[in-house]
């Protein structure tokens, strides 16, 4: 029999206590490999990833395929010590699932039970995830080039919690639901002195406050009003007393684009802001970028239309259309690659996405289940 709303709920809180950091999931994997062995296997088969050892891939064969349709679930949580007060609360110190990871697997579960009973009429794909938070595991998984063969995949779909969503809205949008991100570090070599002697010096700290003032003006004099862009630099170090002039300074941050062609123009005129630096100053600057598999969450105009057609339509889904955010999901990754479409299922949690507090109300699990179930089904009747 499929998984109930109580069993799923069950699921979840078990998925909770064990929270896993990118590429460590080995437990939660041993759990799910559990539950998808205890599913009737007449339609399944799995397969595992030697190279990317905590990934796990089950196709669901069709009666009638005509493609092989994607759905992913990330696996792992982060480095946050959780606050919450609960008798499920994680057994792992320092360790959580404050992005509802948990939440995700347990409805890829809920439609994998449903399917390995209803033989669906498409071949379906399901892509348990590791690394999402760090390590791009999406992108380390299509370039292994797992999805060939038997589990190539045609579409690709996958969710998203949302915190500020009513329990068990489904929101979407064409075009981009996540900006992509980068990764940025800059090293700045000046020349060290006596604080009581400037000119004989090259103050790397007067270099980085003006390289981090220049850079903030790509944001608010390059960059179209009507488009969106981030530059954020959360850390600066340099010095190691105050009456020493820094001669070396490192600076750490964060680039945001809600296409990749505005990460690329934004990392371009970084490194023309260091540059010109350098001959100002008569140092060296070095800039390094880190994007990974962080790409923007386009979602594919046709597919992405039918799902929110769909949505909008059928009766006992509450749908909303939603707006991009600013955080990001290497789920862009595989949709740079395969048509796809990542949407928000919401959870109106109290404490937000990362926070120690984050507490999604767990009625939208069977809701999720229910619309994704429907949408599958509808779009293998197509």
């Amino acid at each position: 029999m499929s998984l109930t709303s109580e069993d799923l709920v069950n699921i979840r809180r078990d998925l909770h206590k064990i929270p896993e950091l990118a590429l460590k999931e080995k437990q939660t994997h041993e759990y799910l490999i559990g539950k998808i062995n205890s599913f009737p296997q007449d339609f399944l088969e799995i397969k595992e990833v030697p190279e990317l050892p905590t990934a796990i891939l089950v196709r669901v064969n069709g009666s009638d395929p005509k493609r092989n349709i994607g759905y992913r679930a990330d696996m792992d949580a982060l480095p946050v010590t959780e606050s919450n007060d609960l008798e499920y609360r994680s057994q792992h110190p320092g360790i959580m699932h404050a992005c509802g990871h948990d939440l995700h697997m347990t409805v890829a579960l809920g439609l994998l039970s449903y399917f390995s009973e209803h033989q669906p009429k498409d071949n379906l794909v399901f892509f348990f995830q590791p690394a999402e938070e760090s390590e791009s595991g999406g992108r380390q998984a299509y370039d292994l080039g797992i999805f060939s063969g038997d589990f190539k995949i045609d579409e690709f779909y996958g969710l998203h919690d949302n915190a500020d969503l009513a329990t068990g809205i489904i929101g979407c949008r064409n075009g981009t639901l996540f900006a992509g991100t980068s990764e940025v570090n800059v090293t700045i070599h000046g020349m060290s002195g006596h604080a009581a002697y400037p000119h004989k010096a090259n103050d790397a700290v007067i270099i980085a406050a003006n390289f981090i003032n220049q850079v903030q003006t790509i944001i608010s004099r390059s960059i179209d009003p009507t488009k969106c862009g981030v530059i954020t630099f959360g850390k600066l170090e340099a010095g190691t007393i105050r009456n020493v002039i820094a001669g070396k300074a490192r600076i750490e941050g964060t680039i945001r684009g809600l296409t990749q062609d505005m990460i690329e123009f934004i990392k371009q005129r970084i490194v023309d802001v260091a540059k010109g630096l350098e001959l100002s100053f008569n140092a060296t600057i070095d800039v390094e970028f880190n994007q990974g598999g962080y790409y923007p969450v386009e979602n594919d105009p046709d597919l992405t239309k039918r799902f929110i057609d769909y949505m909008q339509q059928v009766d006992g889904v509450k749908f909303q259309e939603t707006r991009p955010a600013m955080t990001g999901e290497d789920f862009g990754y595989l949709l740079s690659k395969i048509p796809g479409t990542m949407f928000w299922l919401g959870v109106a949690s109290p404490g937000a996405l990362h926070s120690a507090d984050f507490l999604p109300h767990e009625e939208a699990i069977i809701d999720g289940v229910n619309a994704i179930k429907g949408f599958l089904e509808y779009r293998m009747n197509e």
